[in-house]
């Protein structure tokens, strides 16, 4: 195959690159500045500038899939009203941008995997969500939405687009997992307020594999809900973090602690209850690598860099 990957220098997207390429297909990066000359064996460059309205078309004939992850860190970081303007615009107008630009195009590639957010659902108060369920209310999910609605144009012309509702990646490289090691391996780990909220959660391993199943079934429309079949709460991650870690747990973080420091970031990342089921996956036929939490995180741990999924 031969894929376009937008943020293809983020976490998701060097794991994405690095398991396609192993398997021998070619990656088309689409980057913020001129295509440069060198490049490794089976990597390719095309030019986009979302900002600008901006998508080398030219330089996607020929591409059977667009895996589009690009979009700026939601946090952690005080959501001030620039911030917010950056999250949602990144999201809402660099997706509008692409989708309008391969709607365009003559011969436009068959296939289109956009990101997306589980945190579409809101707070689902301890209830499990699966892609069915209805939208939830809050900043995140208002960005989902409109995410998602902002893919149109593709679908609209044909294209086989599959929304991503992304849960938390687990990889010892990057995001959360990172940020938290050296915090439990100091022995300062601990539940996040009651430590009764749920989280959605999916190792890397898993996220780089069900994005390599949507990329062989292009049947496969609508939202795919990206997470492990065993959601846990935060008390449950913390516990196996520490076991995993060998680490006493033992610190916990009070809720109003959180919000005074992060305010709603905190509220509707690390406090906020999102219990989300990968409903589709499974009926599909996708089968978890790591389903549980412990395996995950044994799994995570015993790696020496980024899992990507081979």
């Amino acid at each position: 195959m031969r894929v376009a990957i937008t943020g293809a220098s983020g976490l998701i997207g060097r794991a994405l690159e690095a398991s396609l390429l192993d398997d021998g297909h070619t990656v088309v990066r689409m980057v913020r500045h001129l295509p440069r000359g060198q490049h490794p064996p089976h990597v390719e460059e095309a030019e986009w500038r979302p900002e600008q309205g901006r998508v080398d078309t030219v330089a996607l004939h020929g591409t059977d899939a667009v895996v589009h992850l690009a979009g700026a860190p939601v946090g952690p970081a005080l959501w001030t009203r620039h911030r917010r303007t950056v999250i949602r615009r990144s999201r809402v107008r660099g997706t509008r941008t692409l989708c309008q630009a391969l709607a365009g195009m003559a011969d436009p590639p068959p296939r289109l995997l956009t990101a997306s957010g589980t945190h579409y659902y809101g707070d689902t108060g301890g209830y499990a969500a699966t892609e069915d369920s209805p939208p939830g209310t809050g900043f995140l999910a208002g960005v989902c939405q409109d995410w998602e609605e902002a893919a149109a144009p593709a679908a609209e012309a044909g294209l086989s687009v599959a929304h991503m509702r992304t849960s938390v990646v687990l990889d010892r490289s990057g995001g959360m997992l990172r940020t938290l090691l050296p915090l439990y391996r100091a022995g300062l780990g601990g539940r996040l307020g009651s430590g009764a909220q749920y989280m959605s959660w999916i190792a890397m391993r898993d996220h780089i594999g069900a994005v390599r199943f949507l990329l062989e079934h292009p049947e496969i429309t609508g939202p795919v809900n990206m997470c492990a079949p065993e959601p846990v709460s935060n008390a449950d991650f913390s516990r196996a973090l520490g076991r995993a870690l060998g680490r006493p747990v033992f610190l916990p973080v009070p809720a109003a602690a959180l919000r005074a420091v992060l305010g709603d970031f905190a509220e509707e990342t690390a406090l906020t209850d999102l219990r989300v089921l990968p409903e589709r996956l499974a009926k599909a036929g996708y089968s978890f690598a790591l389903p549980t939490l412990d395996r995950a995180l044994s799994d995570i741990l015993a790696r020496p860099g980024p899992s990507t999924g081979a």
